[in-house]
């Protein structure tokens, strides 16, 4: 069956489970229960970092604070999708209307197509790899069989908090540990979900720059020299430049802020989760916290990285606009239609960017600056260890 959509149907029904899907029902109650609910996660975190805050216990401070910026960053992503829901309707817009003209060309459906599935099987493949993440992360606290009735130990919780009530029964410490698996594999989908719909945009403005390729290199002086012809041609190919402009100006504007705030976020998450797995080595439980923490440490990496691939990606993408309408037969054409092609070629020259914040580009050599930064904080923190 070909598909008919960019955006897998798993991203779709999850983004209405958080609220921010266009024209879903009660859209304002999802969004207060989940700002209520990440807010008081948030607060508990805080109190425990702040209750237990000594250097002899950085360790769990670490591993606290990765768990608290993993929260934040999801809470700001669902407050950003909620002020520009706009930007996102315009772009879901702009998705379809390309949908819409596939039933002109061959070339239009297949790659269009071609990308879609791409991008599926990405967003299925993120998806399952963030769930098995967050299984890895809480399964040894599930197992473990703690005392609850010993009030000298601190109970093992899969997050970090301090609670204004004390655990002192089972029923209690059950519901606590459901309340927290249930955050954590909330947290975790909605951390692959924005980053899924962030790669399937990228990709599908990909795919529609690889349309207009195609149509820059098809080019025909003869058929450029028919008066009806050339108008078609030149309206067409003028038209899908800027509809991939103005959606990629979208993208960019809805994701910006989200970029800073995951890159600033992911730069301490990577330190502190690198410094749990290095300082479990050689402990009694060192199989036990290095499994709780190496998928999250991976999975933390390749968010960083999506948004560099995809920064680098549609820059790429864009150089190549304009080499091939530099490539293609222009000095056998008209003037008239040679100058289309000139101003085509000049707008190229501002390649599409995706930035974080407007304050650097999304880019492969942003990903190894942000590695290099992480890697100084873990080392700062080895040595006071």
């Amino acid at each position: 069956m070909t598909v008919k959509r960019s955006i897998n149907r798993t991203v779709e029904v999850m983004l209405a489970m958080f609220g921010v899907w266009p024209g879903m029902p009660c859209v304002i109650i999802y969004r207060i229960f989940w700002m209520i609910a990440l807010a008081i996660n948030e607060f508990f975190h805080c109190r425990y970092f702040v209750t237990h805050f000594n250097f002899e216990n950085l360790f769990e401070l670490m591993d606290c604070l990765s768990s608290l910026l993993a929260h934040i960053k999801l809470t700001v992503k669902l407050v950003i999708f909620s002020l520009k829901q706009h930007k996102f309707i315009e772009i879901l817009t702009t998705t379809m209307e390309d949908w819409s003209d596939c039933g002109t060309s061959d070339i239009v459906l297949r790659e269009t197509v071609r990308k879609a599935k791409l991008s599926s099987n990405i967003c299925n493949g993120l998806i399952i790899l963030h769930t098995i993440a967050a299984c890895t992360y809480v399964i040894g606290i599930l197992l473990a069989d703690a005392d609850v009735t010993d009030q000298s130990i601190e109970l093992p919780l899969m997050m970090k908090m301090e609670y204004p009530f004390v655990i002192d029964t089972r029923y209690k410490y059950r519901t606590v540990l459901v309340t927290q698996f249930l955050f954590v594999m909330i947290c975790s989908w909605g951390a692959g979900l924005f980053n899924a719909l962030f790669l399937t945009l990228a990709l599908h403005v990909g795919g529609q720059i690889n349309i207009l390729l195609c149509w820059l290199t098809k080019i025909k002086p003869e058929e450029m020299g028919k008066k009806h012809e050339s108008i078609v041609t030149v309206t067409k190919i003028i038209r899908k430049h800027q509809k991939i402009i103005s959606l990629s100006g979208n993208i960019e504007n809805l994701y910006s802020h989200i970029a800073l705030v995951q890159f600033t976020s992911n730069t301490v998450m990577i330190c502190s989760l690198g410094f749990l797995i290095v300082t479990a080595i050689g402990s009694p439980n060192a199989t036990e916290q290095i499994g709780r923490s190496l998928l999250f440490y991976a999975v933390t990496n390749l968010e960083t990285f999506i948004f560099c691939f995809a920064g680098e990606y549609l820059s790429n993408k864009s150089k190549a606009i304009g080499n091939a309408a530099y490539n293609s037969a222009w000095y056998d054409m008209k003037t008239k239609d040679s100058r289309t092609l000139l101003m085509i070629i000049l707008r190229s020259q501002r390649q599409l960017k995706l930035t974080a914040g407007k304050m650097m580009d999304l880019s492969f050599e942003c990903f190894t600056t942000i590695m290099k930064a992480s890697g100084s904080y873990l080392s700062m923190l080895l040595a006071i260890r």
